[in-house]
């Protein structure tokens, strides 16, 4: 049986973005493994048999080892790993949330992460999305489930400063949302005229 080789939507797209100024970065990040978790218990239970502590908070996320815990709501949360391979968090999230009555889902494939810095990151994002991504507001640990440029994202703040975000989207939406992050930061692209 022939082996599939896994392709990243945006491969040969970074090479469009080094063109960016370093007031607006938007770097096109590798697959990681991600799990669906749903869960009919206590998430205090869970956390305890994950080892990570699922945030509670409604729009939060936390560090969970070599990834993130992400609220999805009341009892659904996006697990992630950099280092595990899919099927391996998978199986390892699953045998400790079945037990109390949760499910684990692969959905690693599902979505793909682009990270954008800056100082005028704010300004890009919120061409396209309604949310106030003031810091005071916005800042490190909070996380949306949101539309940027009409796409359905998942927007999380990686600093307190405001100038680092994470945005995760449907693999099917990534050349579209990636285009239209380039056009977005396209005015930010040139010095003003003194």
């Amino acid at each position: 049986m022939a082996e599939l080789l896994r392709t990243h939507p945006l491969e040969g797209w970074s090479t469009r973005v080094e063109r960016l100024p370093d007031t607006v970065r938007i770097t096109v990040e590798p697959y990681v493994a991600m799990v669906d978790v749903r869960l009919g218990a206590v998430p205090a239970e869970a956390s305890a048999a994950l080892g990570v502590d699922l945030p509670t908070t409604p729009n939060t996320w936390v560090p969970a080892g070599t990834g993130r815990a992400v609220w999805f709501g009341p009892d659904e949360w996006l697990l992630t790993s950099t280092t595990e391979a899919p099927e391996e968090l998978e199986a390892r999230v699953r045998a400790a949330v079945v037990p109390l009555g949760g499910s684990a889902t692969d959905v690693s494939a599902q979505r793909i992460g682009l990270r954008l810095t800056g100082a005028r990151v704010r300004d890009v994002l919120a061409k396209g999305c309604s949310i106030d991504l003031h810091p005071r507001v916005f800042g490190r640990g909070s996380s949306a489930q949101t539309t940027l440029g009409q796409a359905g994202v998942v927007l999380l703040a990686l600093s307190d400063a405001g100038d680092d975000h994470g945005v995760l989207v449907r693999s099917s939406l990534a050349g579209y949302l990636a285009d239209w992050l380039l056009d977005a930061a396209l005015e930010f692209t040139t010095t003003p005229a003194s």
